[in-house]
């Protein structure tokens, strides 16, 4: 037994020196890729797995064909461990996260292809699959043993449980990946799926493919004509172009300051045209602030001297322009330079490439005025408003009112989508018939050890800590603004019933529990009349009539106003009120998994009182 106690032991510590040994770098995405059935041919699971590897790219080209990565883009190699063949790989997004996400929709999709096929992705974080998950997971899912055990398959999301050894119960045990895999082959049957998990899990894979599209921007930019030559050729250079400009130092910013050295881009025979970004990308560009260089002092004075209506769309353009220039420069200078990723030196390369050729061929080399005429959204330029947040707009919606333009509002689908999901959990919260009156339940591995030394001395304080209803329906009523009569009645009511005995406590709480039911009960069937329990928006036929009945009913009539948006803005307000305080709104968001940041006045009153 000590000899099989130490094997125990020692495989334990292998297995944690491989994760350490395996840890991802920050901001990277890692997939694994396995085919299994009841074969057990190794020579005709290469074969297959070959023929996934072509199914995946043929995927990415068409779904990401236009698409700009951050860094990496997907691509898929084949490997082999402890005998076992499988796919991999590893994506680099920087900044950009929806290229993760991206990634596990693709991933997702080659699961509903290929029946044989189970896939696990990880990143920095660990399975974040299961953060995104973590209010629905259950308790014996806990962090320290959860690696290799979350796959998709034919479109879901499975878990691998815990293992029963028939004597101790379940064992809390970490599962190396030959384990999992094996478990996925002899015992399928076993597997969790969960429906809650996996909507909580694969929530962000709602918005595509459409995602796909909408995360790009084109802008207008006034460029050298070469450069223009060189983004329509290579349209996906933009993004280790912006980044070597985002992360500029002053070593890189040497030839872009020098006045005497050759440049690859100089500012001459400069032509606008559309350049196509993804929307971090273009977010990163255009908010640096950059001093222009020597060379450009010349070109920007001339444009802002220029007596024209649309001076300020030139001089905005030209300034994206510029940047974009200088972004190309300082890559192309680094060609020489041992680069971080194999995606950015075969750019690099080809940049190189073609900037040889129109040396060699000179003005031939480059397009024509009509030519770049003729290219795809030569001229679109997309709105830019996505970048900014309209608070008045914001307000209306709060408080069921149509937003002032037809596509205005929040500025950013997503926070509209999040708070209409602080709603919903909400809701969810006020109908858990699960939760009783103890409160949240906690995991015992989550218990701190050191809280038995002080259980003893703090027993006769627990005694004395009940449930304070009053409180906690005073609350709910602020949030949810809901009439206060009865409840306070039902709520004096239950007061008198408590004694001193002990056999009285027990009928009191008895009647506690019962009166608080009752009151959950009215204020679920208030909830429903005024239609708050549900999640949906105003349909649209819903939301004309509001808009031809706007003007007529005035400011003060609430009869029609969504509860869902009453709610939003109760529980905003209560939070507010907090003043960055502890309080019961900032508790029970932080129990459903939101954090909320401090308001933005309060904090701007409070730089201005210090300044003063």
């Amino acid at each position: 037994m000590p000899r099989d106690g130490n094997c125990g032991q020692e495989q334990a510590d292998a297995d944690v020196q491989g994760v350490l040994e395996r840890q991802l770098p920050e901001n990277c995405v890692e997939y694994f890729l396995f085919l299994v059935d009841e074969e057990h041919n190794a020579r005709k699971q290469v074969l297959n797995l070959e023929g996934l590897q072509r199914a995946a790219h043929k995927l990415g080209q068409t779904l990401t064909k236009d698409y700009i990565w951050q860094r990496d883009g997907f691509e898929l190699k084949l490997k082999t461990e402890n005998g076992l063949p499988y796919l991999h790989g590893v994506t680099d997004y920087g900044d950009a996260v929806e290229d993760e996400w991206l990634i596990v929709y693709m991933l997702r999709e080659l699961t509903k292809s290929h029946p044989a096929l189970w896939v696990r992705a990880v990143d920095a974080d660990g399975e974040f699959l299961l953060i995104e998950a973590a209010n629905v997971l259950p308790e014996w899912l806990s962090p320290e043993m959860d690696q290799n055990r979350v796959w998709l398959h034919d479109g879901k999301l499975f878990i691998i449980p815990l293992e029963d050894d028939g004597m101790h119960g379940t064992q809390n045990q970490s599962l190396s990946l030959s384990q999992a895999v094996d478990s996925l082959q002899s015992r399928p049957g076993r597997l969790v799926h969960s429906p809650l998990i996996q909507t909580e899990a694969l929530y962000r894979l709602g918005k595509y493919p459409g995602q796909i599209a909408d995360s790009a921007h084109n802008s207008l930019a006034t460029i050298p004509r070469k450069l223009a030559h060189i983004v329509h050729s290579l349209p996906k250079s933009v993004s280790p172009a912006v980044e070597a400009f985002y992360l500029r130092d002053p070593l890189s910013l040497k030839p872009v300051l020098s006045t005497s050295a050759v440049l690859a881009f100089p500012p001459e025979d400069l032509v606008t045209t559309s350049v196509r970004f993804s929307r971090v990308l273009f977010a990163q560009l255009k908010s640096q602030r950059f001093e222009p260089p020597p060379r450009w002092h010349r070109v920007l004075k001339e444009a802002s001297s220029t007596d024209c209506a649309d001076v300020d769309k030139k001089m905005a353009r030209l300034e994206s322009g510029m940047k974009l220039t200088c972004a190309f420069e300082m890559l192309a200078a680094s060609a020489n330079e041992k680069l971080e990723t194999e995606n950015k030196r075969r750019i690099v390369q080809e940049i190189a490439n073609l900037l040889e050729k129109t040396a060699k061929l000179g003005a031939a080399a480059l397009p024509t005025d009509e030519e770049m005429g003729s290219w795809q959204d030569c001229d679109r330029d997309d709105d830019e408003t996505w970048m900014d947040i309209d608070y008045r707009d914001f307000e209306r919606e709060l408080d069921g009112k149509p937003a002032s333009g037809k596509k205005a509002g929040f500025g950013n689908v997503q926070t509209q989508a999040d708070l209409r999901k602080i709603v919903s959990r909400f809701e969810s919260f006020l109908n858990d018939e699960s939760a009783g009156l103890e409160g949240a339940e906690l995991d015992e591995a989550d218990e701190d050890p050191s809280d038995d030394e002080d259980e003893e001395d703090s027993e006769f304080e627990d005694k004395v800590v009940s449930f304070d209803e009053q409180a906690f329906s005073r609350m709910m009523r602020e949030m949810m603004g809901m009439p206060t009569a009865d409840l306070q009645s039902a709520i004096d009511s239950q007061a008198a019933g408590h004694t001193t005995t002990a056999e009285a406590e027990t009928s009191a709480l008895d009647e506690e529990s019962a009166q608080l039911q009752e009151l959950a009960h009215q204020m679920e069937v208030e909830l429903k009349h005024h239609g708050a329990l549900t999640c949906d928006g105003p349909s649209e036929k819903q939301a004309a009539v509001e808009d031809l009945t706007l003007e007529t009913r005035g400011e003060d009539s609430h009869d029609e106003v969504d509860i869902d948006f009453n709610l939003a803005r109760n529980i905003l307000e209560s939070f507010k009120s907090q003043a960055g305080m502890a309080g019961p709104t900032g508790n029970l968001l932080g129990m459903m998994g939101f954090r909320l940041p401090r308001d933005e006045d309060e904090a701007d009153d409070k730089s201005s009182q210090r300044s003063a």
